[in-house]
């Protein structure tokens, strides 16, 4: 179905449009949400067109694209109406300038006391081995015949740097993975490059978080047999999931859906 050729006098709004679309396709709003994962309050305000709900244009567009396609309806005419009447697209501005205030700044670095420590009590160790060596060799030193009397006593062994074994310290992410439960499944998501909204439920459908995650800003979800998520704005946001990092989500403006179990992360 599309609305491509209507005269533009003729044309219904962007959210008429997609209610139209529902109706004639005989579903509900709650089958609508169910089908794209999309809130049923943010469905209706769609069709009402309010898009002041979405959290900013980029994720209009994805909800505008989401419902279009649950009531087969072409999304591209009703995105290009969208962005005409809400201004066009702007341009890509810098990220850094708008969420200035929001980075998080790094604590200052503690002093490492227990390197300290260890440094001070190897230093008094080597001290007392090295009084110790030089009051034996003074107590046993003696007249020696056909020597040099003022010959001076050999210095201590010493052990090449060679020999001596770095410690041996475990992967980072081999760390994390060994720290989390192996029973459960376990989401990580920070939005490090933009601002992003999130949305996750358990496998009864239960939701366990829904808003939006400011850049800087971090979700950890829990569960223990599978989490179905929603990412907008996928290409901002670092996710881990059970400990590993997915190295790559989504790109940025999209939507993505992704269902992860207990285990090795595998995208479903």
């Amino acid at each position: 179905m599309s609305i491509g050729n209507s005269p533009e006098a003729d044309r219904p709004s962007v959210g008429a449009a997609l209610q139209k679309a529902r109706i004639g396709a005989g579903l509900t709003v709650e089958e609508v949400s169910t089908t794209t994962r999309v809130r049923i309050p943010l469905v209706q305000a769609i069709e009402q067109d309010d898009f002041s709900r979405c959290g900013g244009d980029v994720y209009a567009r994805g909800h505008i694209r989401a419902l279009a396609r649950a009531v087969s309806l072409d999304p591209g005419p009703l995105i290009d109406q969208f962005d005409a009447e809400h201004g066009g697209r702007p341009a890509p501005t810098p990220a850094a300038p708008l969420y200035e205030a929001e980075r998080i700044r790094s604590e200052p670095r503690r002093p490492n006391w227990t390197a300290a420590m260890v440094a001070a009590i190897v230093a008094v160790v080597g001290f007392m081995g090295f009084t110790l060596f030089t009051d034996g060799g003074k107590s046993d030193s003696g007249p020696i015949a056909g020597g040099d009397a003022n010959a001076k006593p050999a210095p201590a062994p010493t052990r090449h740097p060679s020999t001596i074994k770095p410690p041996v310290t475990p992967d980072p992410s081999d760390s994390a993975v060994a720290g989390l439960p192996k029973d459960k499944v376990t989401i990580k998501v920070t939005a490090r490059d933009g601002q992003s909204w999130v949305s996750a439920k358990d496998a009864n459908g239960k939701l366990l978080e829904d808003g939006l995650l400011k850049k800087g800003e971090s979700k950890t979800i829990t569960d223990k047999e599978r989490i179905d998520l929603v990412l907008g704005n996928a290409g901002a946001v670092q996710l881990y999931v059970n400990g590993k990092e997915v190295k790559k989500v989504g790109d940025k403006g999209t939507v993505e859906r992704l269902s992860y179990t207990p285990g090795d992360p595998q995208a479903g």
